[in-house]
């Protein structure tokens, strides 16, 4: 019986985008783990949780909350692919102590493997492509010939999944505060594109949103692709109001990062012309930084300090 079942939890890792109920809880330096495993949406594929809470977090104190994406990469290079993480409990535990930052628990949502870009490519800029395009777009390969994408884009429902299944059962078990000024939105790459759309769609969410190394083509090809055209129009109508939300931008200059260049400052015209300032609105550049959860974690003070900044 016990090999059968060993068998039977093998092959549901072969499948795709499924998320291992027995998946190692990251191991941290600073603060706690709280893990949901394999959280139940009625949206999107079940995935891991991982709920870091500062040392010293006690119920009787209202703390921020930072959800950020691709989960497995936050606190622990042991259990993830490449061996590598952003060092999350570390840099925040400081900022904090420092009182440089607010106090805040950080939500690390996992993604969903195979099915990471229908999670994260922002859905309503595609609407609009013709089915030549769409097709061109959901052919797209990477370097290693494998497609990019799994299955359509369907990221409005993994923001339907953040703000109506995931956020109240954070809000309902741990003493955070709940408004839009308290919570925030973080991601690299294509987690920084889900994280931009996130705060678009979602104003009366998500306050402030760090966007690094922003995916911007949303594939791996910049020649003639039509998606960045489109998520700047998008972008044109839906920014948040710059009087009650923050937003942060940055990229590096070498390996996948050198995409970014051509991209970001249109980005930035368009916050500036819907009245964004230095003072809601940060996009830095990092020269000769990569594409790299090393490079991420080196400049993670930056989006932090700016976005719960005291």
């Amino acid at each position: 019986m016990k090999r059968i079942i060993f068998f039977l939890c093998f092959l549901l890792l072969l499948i795709p985008g499924h998320v291992s109920v027995f998946a190692q809880v990251p191991v941290v330096n600073t603060g706690t783990i709280i893990r949901v495993d394999s959280f139940h949406s009625n949206y999107v594929t079940a995935r891991n949780i991982d709920i870091w809470l500062p040392p010293g977090y006690s119920e009787t104190e209202k703390y921020d909350v930072l959800y950020m994406h691709d989960g497995q990469m936050l606190f622990d290079s042991t259990i993830n692919w490449n061996h590598s993480e952003w060092q999350v409990d570390e840099t925040v535990t400081r900022l904090i102590s420092k009182n440089k930052i607010r106090p805040c628990i950080v939500v690390g949502i996992w993604n969903s493997g195979l099915l990471r870009h229908s999670d994260y490519c922002p859905q309503k800029p595609i609407q609009g492509f013709t089915p030549a395009e769409k097709d061109s777009f959901y052919n797209s390969t990477r370097v290693t010939a494998n497609r990019v994408f799994s299955d359509t884009v369907y990221s409005d429902k993994y923001l339907l999944f953040l703000t109506e299944e995931l956020k109240p059962y954070i809000d309902n078990h741990f003493s955070v505060y709940t408004d839009p000024a308290h919570t925030m939105i973080a991601g690299s790459s294509m987690g920084g594109l889900i994280s931009l759309y996130a705060i678009c769609e979602y104003p009366d969410v998500f306050g402030a949103a760090a966007c690094l190394s922003t995916h911007w083509p949303g594939v791996f090809a910049t020649l003639n692709n039509p998606f960045p055209e489109a998520m700047m129009h998008y972008l044109e109508t839906h920014v948040p109001d710059p009087q009650t939300h923050r937003i942060y931008f940055d990229h590096g200059t070498a390996t996948l990062d050198s995409l970014y260049g051509a991209y970001q400052p249109l980005a930035d015209r368009i916050f500036t012309k819907s009245g964004y300032s230095k003072n809601n609105r940060l996009s830095l550049v990092f020269p000769g930084e990569n594409h790299s959860e090393k490079a991420w974690a080196a400049r993670l003070e930056y989006p932090l300090v700016f976005l719960l900044g005291k």
